[in-house]
């Protein structure tokens, strides 16, 4: 089931290219000689690495013209056009070097997906709002964005220049934030008038806001992975106070409320979970037994679990608060799966596989132990990936393919058997 709006071009990643940043040896690194090479380099890596082409699923020629469009329009050059193809599909047919392993089962799911309009954002990290509009932060494009699911009409609202948001999520008042993950800042746009108030970090050390959540008292937390802090926002006062990990390099990354109100992070540089005291903002850290373990995100389950991806191990893992018990599982695709985002919805376990090609859906029934996973579209074709998915009130997970500007909306079926 798809749903995909017409779309607007991107001045800042449509293609006039007759010329482009001459060719150097890193930028074309992993790509054969062929005719097509230097356009390929020259207008892929305006936006992404080249590894992002050599460690794909690969294509044939109609599928990475159907690609490569939700990321660049090359409507206007078409003989360009049809060289990027053609060498994409001579060099990089599709392959399974990257398979995930697909579980089956007894559950269903359909995806409505819409692509959003500016090409070339990375958007990601939809959230719904109360009135069930759907809201996404579009990263390279300095912008934060609304779906109507009702009609598919969205509109996008451009940021403080340098903003580059890396997430957003709302206040009780359906008030968007997003964390300014370039220029050290938080934004808050107010629905109503469409005017954005910024709130600067108070430390210059503070560089990268990243992930962010409120509590019930209204209070807004928020991680810097690379600053190595965690942050709080009274959006009364304006006061923001920041604390530091106390493991260097520990990347706060993911961050989620327990039913106390107190704030769980998760560690993507360093083998922790780590609590917040809400008041005093004290930290405890939680060591995982794998030394080299680090954490993208977790969630916290209704019995008050702490359900976790060991991303660099393959492992979906959980903590009893409680009793400090701490067990892991193997992912279906094995240790290179590197699951990501990650949701507990009604008490199953929903995460991705981003190291697969196609980015596999799992879900984890913990009453069964039992795993199933599907392969992520995007549109005709799987790319990913998938960095952070909420739920919606009625239950549905939602997701999104930065890599094709892809918003998704997934709904479980139950009863019905996939082959």
């Amino acid at each position: 089931m798809a749903r995909l709006s017409s779309f607007r071009l991107s001045s800042a990643f449509v293609l006039g290219l007759a010329s482009f940043a001459p060719l150097t040896q890193s930028m074309a690194s992993g790509l054969p000689d062929g005719d097509g090479r230097e356009l390929v380099n020259g207008v892929c890596t305006a936006c992404h690495q080249t590894n992002q082409i050599t460690r794909s699923s690969g294509y044939n020629a109609e599928d990475w013209k159907e690609l490569t469009s939700t990321m660049v329009d090359l409507s206007g050059s078409p003989q360009q056009q049809d060289d990027i193809v053609q060498y994409l599909a001579e060099h990089f047919p599709p392959n399974t070097k990257r398979a995930p392993t697909l579980i089956p089962g007894d559950v269903n799911i359909t995806f409505e997906e819409w692509q959003v309009p500016t090409l070339g954002q990375r958007s990601r990290d939809p959230v719904e709002a109360p009135d069930g509009t759907i809201w996404w932060a579009g990263q390279w494009g300095n912008l934060i964005g609304r779906i109507d699911p009702a009609t598919g009409e969205m509109k996008e609202y451009p940021l403080p220049t340098g903003s580059m948001p890396h997430s957003v999520t709302l206040d009780e008042a359906g008030n968007v934030w997003y964390t300014g993950n370039k220029n050290g800042t938080l934004g808050k746009l107010d629905v109503e008038t469409e005017e954005i108030r910024v709130y600067p970090m108070p430390d210059p050390a503070a560089r990268d806001p990243h992930t962010a959540i409120f509590d019930d008292n209204g209070t807004l937390w928020f991680t810097l992975q690379q600053s190595n802090m965690i942050g709080r926002l009274n959006p009364e006062t304006g006061d923001i106070r920041l604390v530091t990990l106390k493991t260097p390099r520990s990347r706060p990354y993911g961050i989620k409320i327990d039913a106390e109100g107190a704030p769980w992070v998760a560690c993507n540089g360093s083998n922790c979970l780590v609590k917040v005291d809400p008041v005093t903002m004290a930290l405890s850290e939680i060591k995982l037994p794998t030394p080299d373990t680090t954490v993208r995100r977790l969630d916290i389950a209704d019995d008050g679990m702490i359900w976790y991806v060991n991303s660099s191990q393959g492992r979906l893992g959980r903590l009893d608060p409680e009793s400090g018990d701490i067990r892991e599982w193997p992912s279906p695709s094995g240790s290179k799966s590197h699951p990501y985002a990650l949701v507990v919805v009604d008490g199953i376990v929903w995460y991705n596989e981003s190291g697969m090609r196609p980015d596999a859906l799992v879900r984890f029934d913990p009453a069964t132990e039992n795993f199933q996973s599907w392969p992520i579209p995007s549109g005709n074709v799987h790319a990913g990936i998938v960095r952070h998915m909420r739920s919606t009130r009625e239950g549905d997970l939602l997701i999104h393919q930065s890599s094709t500007n892809r918003i998704m909306k997934v709904k479980p079926e139950h009863g019905s058997t996939i082959q």
